[in-house]
C-alpha cells in the first residue's frame, strides 16, 4: 500500500511574529498520523500573496494532502481564499448555501449581516465547501492530479471541528490510508544515551518494519515503535517487540501509555490507600501542582508548604534550628527534618520535601547554583538524594520536580 503524505501549513502574520502559538499544525498531525498519513513538512508563511503561492507550489510537488489553516476571515489582511483562486485558476461567485449559514449565525445571535461579513459567502467555483458549524469561515477542498487541498479557519475550535466532523473521514476514504501503531514506552531517571547503551542489543536485531524513535524531555525519555501495515500483524510483531525492551530496562520504566508521571504516581497512592504531603522550598510548589493536576488527586493529596524561609523551616515544620545552623537549609539533613516534619504536620503516610539551590544567584563554592536535595519519609524509612543540575533557573526546577516523582516512585512501599 502506497504512502500518503502531508504538508500542513498555517498562514498568519500573527504566528511568525510570534504573537500566537501555532497548536494547529500539532494537533492536525496527531490526527493525520491516527489514519496512516504521514507528514513531510510543516510550515508557517504570513500575509503575503507571494510567498503562499510559492509554499503551496511547493507543498503540491511534494505531498500528496496540503492542509492548510489561517487566513479565512472577512478583513483585508485574510487572504488564502482569493490566494488559492488564483493558485487553481477559480473564480469567487457567491455561494447561496454558504449565505444562507451566514445569515443564520448572526440572526441567532441577534445581530445583521454586513457587507464585509457577507464576503466570506463567496467561494472559488471550482472547490468544494466544507460547512463551518461553529464560525462564520467555510472550509475548500480542492483536487488536482490526484492531490487533495483542504483549507480551513485558523480558529482552533473551528478547525477541530471542521477535521473531526467532515475532513478525517473523507481522507481516509479518499486516500484509503495505511494502518500505523505506535507503542509508547516511557522512562525515568535515566539519560537517552544511557538508555541507549542499555538496551543496543535489541536495538540492533529489531524487525526491519519496526522503526524506534528517542523522545527525550527533562528527566525522561520516551522510546517509540512504530510500524505500519496490516492492523493484527503490526500489533503483534510491536507489542512482542515492547515486552523485549521493557524486560531490558524495567527499573526505569513508569508507564507504556502517553501516561505522565504525575498520574502513575496517584494511581500507585490509590492503589495502595496512601496520602502525601509536601515541603517545597527551591521548587516553590511545583511538585506539588503538579500532583493535583491529575482529577481526583483530592483522594491522596492532604496538603503542602512551601517552606522558602529557614524562619517557615523551623516554625511550620519543625526543623530543628541546630541543624538549620550547622548544615544549612540545602543539606541532607535539614531535607529529611522537612520530610518527616511535614508528613508529623499533615499526618500523612508521606511526606516529600525539596531544597535547593535554583539560580541564577546564591550558589557558593561548596554548594554551587544546581545543588539541590529531595527527600521521601513514610513510617518506616526516610531518605535523601542529592541532586547537581545546571544554572538555569527553570530548567533546575522541572529536573527537580521530575526527580522527586520517581523518588517516590521507587520508594512507595
Amino acid at each position: 500500500m502506497k504512502s500518503i503524505f502531508a504538508d500542513v501549513i498555517t498562514i498568519g502574520d500573527e504566528i511568525l511574529y510570534g504573537q500566537i502559538t501555532d497548536t494547529n499544525s500539532q494537533w492536525i498531525s496527531e490526527e493525520l498520523d491516527k489514519i496512516g498519513i504521514k507528514i513531510s513538512r510543516k510550515t508557517s508563511v504570513g500575509d503575503n500573496e507571494t510567498d503562499i503561492l510559492q509554499i503551496v507550489k511547493e507543498a503540491e510537488f511534494r505531498s500528496d494532502l496540503i492542509l492548510i489553516t489561517g487566513g479565512l476571515g472577512p478583513t483585508s489582511d485574510d487572504i488564502t481564499k482569493p490566494c488559492l483562486a488564483k493558485y487553481f485558476n477559480s473564480k469567487l461567485i457567491l455561494n447561496q448555501d454558504v449565505l444562507k449559514d451566514l445569515q443564520e449565525f448572526f440572526s441567532k445571535r441577534g445581530r445583521e449581516l454586513n457587507e464585509t461579513n457577507k464576503q466570506q459567502a463567496y467561494i472559488p467555483d471550482l472547490c468544494k465547501v466544507i460547512r463551518n458549524n461553529y464560525g462564520t469561515a467555510p472550509g475548500m477542498w480542492f483536487q488536482r492530479n490526484g492531490k487533495v487541498f483542504v483549507s480551513m479557519p485558523g480558529v482552533p475550535f473551528e478547525m477541530k471541528a471542521m477535521m473531526t466532523e467532515t475532513i478525517l473521514p473523507q481522507l481516509k476514504y479518499y486516500f484509503n490510508t495505511p494502518f500505523i501503531y505506535h507503542r509508547i514506552i516511557k522512562t525515568i531517571g535515566i539519560g537517552e544515551s544511557f538508555l541507549a547503551d542499555k538496551i543496543k542489543d535489541w536495538e540492533n536485531t529489531l524487525p526491519a518494519q519496526v522503526k524506534l524513535a528517542y523522545l527525550p524531555s527533562i528527566g525522561e525519555v520516551k522510546l517509540r515503535l512504530t510500524a505500519s501495515g496490516e492492523e493484527a500483524m503490526i500489533k503483534s510483531l510491536v507489542d512482542k517487540e515492547a515486552t523485549k525492551v521493557k524486560e531490558l530496562a524495567k527499573e526505569y520504566i513508569y508507564a507504556d501509555l502517553e501516561e505522565p508521571i504525575e498520574k502513575v504516581i496517584g494511581e500507585m497512592l490509590k492503589n495502595r490507600g496512601l496520602t502525601i504531603s509536601f515541603a517545597e522550598s527551591c521548587t516553590g510548589g511545583y511538585v506539588s501542582a503538579l500532583i493535583t493536576s491529575v482529577a481526583g488527586s483530592s483522594e491522596y493529596f492532604t496538603g503542602s508548604v512551601i517552606a522558602y524561609s529557614n524562619k517557615v523551616k523551623e516554625n511550620q515544620l519543625g526543623v530543628k534550628a541546630e541543624t538549620l545552623k550547622t548544615y544549612g537549609a540545602v543539606s541532607e539533613e535539614t531535607v529529611k527534618e522537612m520530610a518527616e516534619g511535614i508528613r508529623n504536620r499533615f499526618n500523612s503516610d508521606i511526606g516529600i520535601a525539596t531544597s535547593g539551590i535554583a539560580g541564577p544567584g546564591g550558589g557558593t563554592p561548596e554548594k554551587p547554583v544546581g545543588t539541590i536535595w529531595i527527600a521521601y519519609s513514610d513510617k518506616h524509612k526516610t531518605v535523601a538524594r542529592k541532586l547537581l543540575l545546571g544554572k538555569l533557573r527553570d530548567i533546575n526546577i522541572k529536573q527537580t520536580a521530575t526527580a522527586t516523582l520517581n523518588l517516590i516512585r521507587q520508594s512507595l512501599p
